[in-house]
């Protein structure tokens, strides 16, 4: 059985055998595999919206911008944007009129003009490479660890250990 949530489900009191979340957010006591490689968030908004507002050339910028923000599901905060440049990392609470709680809904709107978003890169890639979207603050988006099944125990089970054997990432 397979099921999708963006809550941080504690898979022991759940009864799942694993779970896949990013590298970061996996519990010390938990055996992890990678299964993907580290990913980057990044700052986008359309070629209009930037024709209206100056791009920020720092996170303390997004201040003066309209940023659609992502609500966690399970604890209801919004997603800060992190961001690391030079040894310094840095959260900031983006202000804006916009707060949605799922991930293709922010991609939407800001596609359609509604302002900036903190989206991972691989979902804007094509967008970009067709300037549909333009990528902000560049240097201040670090990659982070990627997708990691994790489970409780070193003794997986045989279908456990076939599954992760299947889903293991070997680097490109």
């Amino acid at each position: 059985e397979v099921v999708v949530d963006d809550c941080l489900t504690d898979i022991v009191a759940a009864r799942f055998d694993a779970g896949i979340r990013f590298g970061e957010t996996v519990e010390r006591d938990m055996v992890a595999v990678r299964v993907g490689p580290d990913l980057r968030t990044v700052v986008v908004g359309t070629p209009a919206y930037f024709a209206r507002h100056p791009p920020p050339e720092t996170p303390a910028d997004l201040e003066a911008h309209n940023c659609v923000n992502y609500r966690l599901v399970g604890g209801g905060g919004l997603l800060p944007w992190e961001f690391g440049r030079d040894g310094q990392e840095v959260r900031v609470r983006a202000a804006g009129q916009l707060v949605v709680n799922d991930a293709a809904l922010v991609g939407t709107a800001v596609r359609a003009g509604a302002g900036l978003g903190y989206m991972l890169e691989e979902d804007v890639v094509a967008d970009l490479a067709a300037g549909h979207l333009v990528q902000v603050l560049t240097d201040w988006c670090t990659p982070f660890p990627g997708y990691h099944l994790y489970h409780p125990s070193q003794q997986a089970t045989p279908a456990l250990r076939a599954l992760i054997d299947a889903v293991r990432w070997v680097g490109a």
